[in-house]
């Protein structure tokens, strides 16, 4: 083929000529002959909106092998290859399901299939629709079909945060039951993580490789691998490009410039993985990634178990553990080898502890300085049970101390002002400039194709997630755990809903919340210390012979 030819043919693909037939008529093309694998690389540009086609032509049958227009030419994640997240086993829709189903039988009140609470079980799996879309690579129908989603809990939430809840749901199930599913569950889970070995995406290898800069004797910011001007020290991946670079520290390591673009505590949480499993330099399969993602999963059904322990039993504790264990979405978190479990642990952990003020400080902090919307969390922690300055202060102390103790990797560097600054250039001021298609917000780089651009709503909504967050932490004016628990979801809800490049990795955040609204006793009496006595009939929703053993009525200290 020519140049010419093979244009006109990557032009008259069907998909990449009604994209490009968006654009005014003046798109410019190139096309580059690539020898090694004898195919035509076409691009398609148009004025500001940049390159808006990308598509690979075989040079000797004429045939379009890839044809990829609006996000996806930028944004590989965005053209739904197989198993991309979350592995190819979990996404097969026979798995898939399975997972929906259980999740929805196990916990689903099926004496009353109409009650609202299975409704919200139902929305819970609902962000499923989406994710068909995006794995279909349907970015434009994929994102609006979040934003409802989202919209019902953010309403739910503040229904039942403002104290209009009914009773908690009720599994018929016995608990022996919900139990051996649990831990069936878990099994297949870690399962799929260990037989998926280069499973791991950019953010566990970003973790991995700030771990082992913290192991050296760095702090991550400003120091991760680059690529630049540096010598090539590695194999040519499938589109012919050299990922590792020898680094000034003298070693071929893989690049990845945007990877200190999190909290500390997201590299610490990777420090002893990383110590133990060490980190070859390349992206390979990434013991340390595997390891600390299993472990965040464990600990989080460990502080759900812990919480459900302490506010209504045994079979609250499996409810809970089955609950996180069957959810699809925490198995994709799981499968794809991220930070996002991280914060929600240090979350669900502080509720274990939520009648001490200094342990909701420091939960909050660690999960603030591992994922930075956590600290919108900050004034409702700190005002329950209800707005007291000893509360406050205490809850303050707690808050300091964690962060004093995270920030701790900037005393590694030989400025501390210096390393303070990098950090915020590097995370804060990195993130409030970034672009995304992932949301609504980000798709103004597409108005000139006809896609609408509401980039306008986004501060709007921002300062209104602010101004909730504010107006939740002194109402109502008394909480018990089941408003907070329901108004810690609607704050994070309200987050996501600001988000420029939002995922379905972000889930898990907000999901332990969800469940705890769900499932926590109904509370009459209060004791004065933000906890209530449950009730016996919510306490045994099925009759003690269905358990394994029947809970005990406590009252946390």
């Amino acid at each position: 083929m020519t140049e010419d030819s093979a244009v006109e043919t990557a032009l008259e693909q069907p998909k990449v000529r009604a994209w490009v037939g968006r654009y005014s008529p003046d798109a410019t093309t190139a096309a580059t002959f690539r020898t090694k694998s004898r195919t035509w690389l076409v691009k398609a540009w148009s004025g500001e909106a940049g390159q808006i086609a990308e598509v690979v032509v075989e040079d000797s049958t004429g045939r379009v092998t890839e044809a990829w227009t609006g996000p996806q030419v930028a944004w590989k994640m965005a053209r739904g290859r197989e198993g991309a997240f979350g592995g190819k086993t979990l996404l097969k829709p026979y798995v898939w399901l399975a997972f929906c189903l259980v999740f929805l039988i196990g916990l689903a009140d099926l004496r009353r299939p109409l009650s609202v609470r299975n409704l919200d079980l139902l929305m819970l799996v609902g962000f499923s629709v989406s994710l068909v879309f995006f794995n279909r690579g349907e970015i434009f129908a994929s994102v609006p079909l979040v934003y409802p989603v989202l919209g019902y809990f953010l309403v739910r939430g503040l229904w039942v945060g403002w104290g209009r809840r009914t009773a908690p749901l009720r599994s018929v199930w016995p608990t022996w039951a919900l139990a051996a599913a649990a831990v069936f569950l878990l099994g297949f889970r870690v399962g799929l993580n260990v037989e998926t070995p280069r499973g791991v995406i950019d953010v566990g290898l970003a973790g991995v490789v700030g771990a082992s800069r913290i192991i050296d004797g760095q702090a991550p910011y400003g120091n991760m691998p680059q690529r630049g001007s540096l010598e090539p020290c590695g194999p040519k991946d499938a589109e012919g490009q050299v990922r590792e670079r020898i680094q000034t520290n003298g070693r071929c390591e893989a690049a990845i410039e945007r990877g200190d673009t999190y909290g500390p505590v997201s590299y610490l949480a990777y420090v002893p993985a990383t110590a133990i499993f060490g980190w070859s330099g390349k992206w390979d399969s990434l013991p340390a990634a595997h390891a600390t993602s299993i472990a965040f999963d464990l600990l989080a059904i460990l502080g759900l178990v812990l919480v459900g322990l302490r506010f209504g039993g045994f079979r609250l504790a499996t409810l809970l553990a089955f609950a996180w264990t069957a959810y699809p979405f925490t198995a994709y978190t799981l499968n794809a080898n991220t930070n996002d479990a991280v914060m929600p642990t240090f979350l669900v952990l502080g509720f274990w502890l939520v009648s001490s003020a200094p342990a909701r400080g420091a939960a909050v902090a660690l999960a603030g300085w591992t994922k930075f919307g956590a600290l919108l969390v900050a004034p409702l922690w700190a005002a329950y049970p209800s707005l007291d300055l000893r509360r406050l202060l205490r809850f303050g102390a707690g808050f300091v101390a964690a962060t004093l103790l995270a920030f701790t990797v900037l005393l590694l560097e030989p400025g501390v002002w210096e390393a303070a600054q990098t950090f915020w250039e590097r995370t804060i001021g990195f993130q409030a400039g970034r672009d995304s298609p992932f949301s609504l917000w980000g798709w103004g780089q597409y108005h000139a194709a006809g896609v609408p651009d509401l980039g306008f709503l986004q501060p709007v909504l921002a300062v209104l997630a602010v101004v909730l967050a504010l107006v939740v932490a002194v109402l109502p004016r008394h909480k018990g755990p089941v408003e907070l628990a329901a108004l810690t979801a609607v704050v994070l809800i309200a987050l996501q809903l600001t988000l420029t490049h939002w995922f379905y990795l972000y889930l898990p955040w907000v999901f332990p919340f969800v469940v705890l609204w769900l499932l926590l006793p109904r509370e009459s009496v209060d004791h004065g210390n933000g906890t209530r006595k449950a009730s016996i009939e919510d306490a045994f929703p099925v009759s003690a012979s269905h358990s394994m053993s029947a809970p005990s009525i406590r009252t946390p200290p």
